[in-house]
C-alpha cells in the first residue's frame, strides 16, 4: 500500500454518508467506511464520541486515543479515495490498551476492503 495524505472530515453530511456505508466493529470503537468514488486520492478520517461515552473529558479523551491510532495506522492501511469514521465506545475507548487499539483498527480496516461473497 502507498502512503496517502490524510484531512479530517468537517462536515456533517460527509459523517451521514459515512453511517450509511459499510461497518466494521471492534471492541474500543466502530469504524465506518465509504468509498467516495471520486479522482481525489485523499484520505479521509472523522471522529466521533456521543455523551454515552462520558462527560467532555473523557469525550475529549477518547478522541485523542482514535485520533493517535489513527495518525498511526492510517498511512500504511488506508486506501486512497476513502472516508472513514471512528465512533468511540463508553468506557473501551479510553482505557483499552495502545497497542491493542492499533491491532483492533488494522483489524477493522482490513475486513472493510475484504470483498464481500455474493
Amino acid at each position: 500500500m502507498t502512503t496517502a495524505q490524510i484531512e479530517t472530515l468537517q462536515k456533517r453530511p460527509d459523517f451521514l454518508a459515512c453511517a450509511r456505508a459499510a461497518r466494521a466493529p471492534a471492541p474500543a470503537f466502530l469504524l465506518q467506511a465509504r468509498n467516495r468514488r471520486d479522482d481525489n486520492d485523499l484520505v479521509r478520517i472523522g471522529f466521533t464520541c456521543s455523551k454515552k461515552v462520558g462527560n467532555a473529558v473523557a469525550r475529549n479523551r477518547a478522541k485523542r486515543r482514535l485520533r493517535a491510532i489513527a495518525r498511526d495506522v492510517l498511512p500504511a492501511h488506508a486506501q486512497p479515495g476513502w472516508d472513514y469514521v471512528l465512533i468511540g465506545r463508553p468506557g473501551a475507548t479510553a482505557t483499552r490498551d495502545y497497542s491493542d487499539l492499533q491491532a483492533d483498527l488494522i483489524r477493522a480496516i482490513a475486513k472493510i476492503h475484504t470483498p464481500r461473497r455474493p
